[in-house]
Formats: C-alpha cells, structure tokens, sequence
C-alpha cells in the first residue's frame, strides 16, 4: 500500500496494483481500475516514486524468502497489549 493525501490533508492508502492512471493538471488524480477516482496533493512524480519504492521492498521481501532468509515485514508493527 502507499500513502496519498486528500486536498483536506486527511491521509488515506490505496494498493498500486488497483491503479489504472494518474492524470497531473491543476490537480492530481487517480483513477482506479473499479472507476473511482481520488484527488490528491502529490504530484504525480512523488506517487511514481512511491509506487517503484513498495514495488522494490515487495520484491527485496519475496528475494529474501526465496534465499531461506526469514521474510522482513515492512511498515509499523503492532504490539499487543496486555488485558487488565
């Protein structure tokens, strides 16, 4: 998933692979492959970078597996908490 901002600042993340286009104008938008389209404050180049850098830690993760390296999750991890 990568992480895109609505004009309001409120923040949001959306799977790449859903990504149909990106169209740059006054404004930045994403259309999805359902239809649904997203305007955002990014410009287009930054949501490219992140596109090509989750596509590079989904590969660095599946390499790592294949080597008989335990797989690195990547983003924040949860931490449970105890009851009581």
């Amino acid at each position: 998933m990568i992480v895109a901002t609505r004009p309001n600042h409120s923040t949001f993340a959306v799977n790449p692979d859903l990504i149909e286009r990106i169209h740059s104008g006054p404004e930045t938008t994403l259309v999805l492959v359902d239809g649904s389209i997203f305007t955002v404050t990014e410009t287009m180049s930054e949501l490219i970078e992140r596109i090509a850098a989750y596509r590079a830690r989904v590969i660095a993760i599946a390499n790592e597996a294949s080597n008989g390296a335990p797989a690195r999750p990547f983003g924040r991890h949860l931490t449970p908490v105890a009851a009581g």
